[in-house]
């Protein structure tokens, strides 16, 4: 069997040019082909020896994953569908902007946190996603875009782990595949520039803060835990204060001097005044803390029918976030983007009805628990 090469950071490449006994520099060579000229022909490569273009066919391939369907919003958005085998997809979403263009890339196929208030968690978990997985949808993203435009700039200037899925649930995939988007030598983005967003693992929040630190944002949606238990189930195992510990560590070695606060806006939820002030005194801490350096990060919902919740109306968000920004507390409310194809935050699930096969599993599960406890 073939190695596909997208599965590699630089590190992992050179030890695979060892092993075809090549010099360690011919690994810095083809990481540009493949990433900065979106090469897979291993006969592009002209500066790389014959023999090695031969060894490299008889044990390695490039290879993406294909797209099963692109749409195109009205403002410019744009979302790709992934075929990741087994009756599985996953979603990109190119979001262009004036002084940017930030791709949001998914982890996994499905997800198994079942935030009540996102689609993709109401599809169940199928599987993680592997590095190469991760990393195809940048290189596709961004050589299909510089093809489009007929540029050879980079398009893609930010990088969002958004997507479908919770990255740090896949952190062994997801770690070389930070490493890519960072590389200099691949797509040399800041750390910056990129975004891991999670519901809240402790534990790899700080592995994190040591293996690649990078900008992080958090998926808060309530100021108590008391909320956020039915919101975000992660919380009962990683409660608001254990986990503001955990991001004000993060923050001793993130390359933003602030976290990001996800909270989606919920009619009747967690929209109220009183959630506002609960907020503020969480982030603000108690007199032993100097408190969390953090952005709010407003996010109308995206209803959809298995929710049961609604979008909280323009002036409530607007009178919750004039009380936050009252504090002094910055925050933004984020613009809903490719929601005509269903790209919008909290949207990736699309219209491949049950991609995870969760009602197939429920449905045998059921089953099973019908069955006489003699025939289990």
């Amino acid at each position: 069997m073939t190695v596909n090469l997208l599965e590699l950071d630089l590190e992992g490449l050179s030890g695979f040019c060892d092993q075809l006994g090549e010099k360690r520099y011919r690994a810095t060579q083809l990481f540009r082909w493949i990433h900065q000229r979106g090469a897979s022909n291993f006969e592009q490569m002209s500066d790389l020896a014959r023999s090695l273009r031969e060894k490299l066919k008889s044990r390695a391939h490039i290879a993406g994953m294909r797209v099963i369907s692109q749409h195109e919003s009205v403002d410019g958005t744009i979302k790709w569908l992934f075929d990741v085998g087994g009756g599985n997809a996953v979603e990109s979403v190119f979001i262009p902007e004036e002084d940017r263009g930030t791709l949001c890339v998914s982890s996994q196929a499905g997800c198994a946190v079942g935030c009540r208030f996102c689609s993709t968690g109401h599809q169940g978990f199928s599987r993680n996603l592997t590095t190469g997985e991760i990393v195809a949808q940048l290189w596709f993203a961004e050589h299909f875009l510089r093809q489009r435009l007929a540029t050879q700039r980079r398009v893609i200037s930010n990088v969002v782990m958004m997507g479908m899925g919770e990255p740090l649930q896949n952190y062994s995939a997801l770690l070389p595949a930070l490493r890519v988007m960072l590389d200099d030598h691949a797509y040399g983005l800041s750390r910056r520039r990129v975004t891991v967003s999670t519901s809240g693992v402790v534990p790899m929040i700080d592995r994190l803060a040591v293996d690649c630190p990078v900008a992080l944002a958090v998926s808060l949606h309530a100021p108590n835990d008391l909320l956020r238990d039915s919101l975000v189930p992660l919380n009962r195992k990683y409660p608001i204060a254990e986990l503001l510990e955990t991001c004000a560590r993060y923050l001793t070695r993130a390359p933003r001097d602030f976290i990001t606060l996800e909270y989606c806006m919920l009619q009747g939820v967690n929209d109220q005044p009183e959630h506002a002030r609960q907020l503020i005194d969480l982030v603000r801490g108690n007199a032993k803390s100097k408190g969390l350096r953090c952005k709010v990060n407003l996010i109308p919902f995206n209803p959809f029918p298995a929710s049961g919740l609604l979008r909280s109306p323009a002036a409530v968000v607007a009178a919750f976030a004039g009380i936050l920004g009252d504090a002094g507390i910055v925050t933004t409310v984020r613009k809903t983007r490719g929601d005509d194809i269903d790209a919008a935050c909290g949207q990736l699930a699309g219209d491949i009805q049950d991609r995870t096969r969760v009602d197939e599993r429920m449905a045998q599960q059921r089953t099973f628990m019908m069955q006489p406890v003699q025939q289990r």
